[in-house]
């Protein structure tokens, strides 16, 4: 008697189960696809430059050790020095990074 009882639960279990596992199945594929990929800064220079957009061109956080800004200082440096075929204005606005996170602003901003 208590046999068919727990049969009809085991069934009744496994079907709930099912419906449950195709509905999530279902929410999984209607989700909507969000590329892994990190977002980079959009845009061009601001007219007056913010520690934000200094960290972003440096490559560092808005806090960072005064030495981890002269050491991605210098490496972005390296790569765009208007000597070795960078460009001045960028070189610039490296410079003028470097300046604002090391609380070295001068008030000017870039020369260009």
């Amino acid at each position: 008697m208590a046999t068919p009882l727990i049969a009809g639960l085991a069934v009744a279990a496994a079907a709930l189960a099912g419906r449950y596992s195709i509905q999530a199945w279902n929410a999984y594929k209607a989700r909507p696809i969000v590329p892994r990929m990190r977002k980079f800064y959009e845009g061009g220079f601001q007219p007056t430059m913010t520690r934000r957009e200094a960290g972003l061109i440096l490559g560092v956080r808005e806090n960072a050790h005064p030495e981890k800004v002269k050491e991605a200082h210098k490496k972005v440096m390296v790569a765009n020095h208007p000597d070795a075929g960078g460009s001045h204005y960028l070189a610039s606005k490296i410079n003028e990074a470097k300046d604002i996170l090391l609380g070295k602003t001068k008030g000017g901003g870039s020369a260009f």
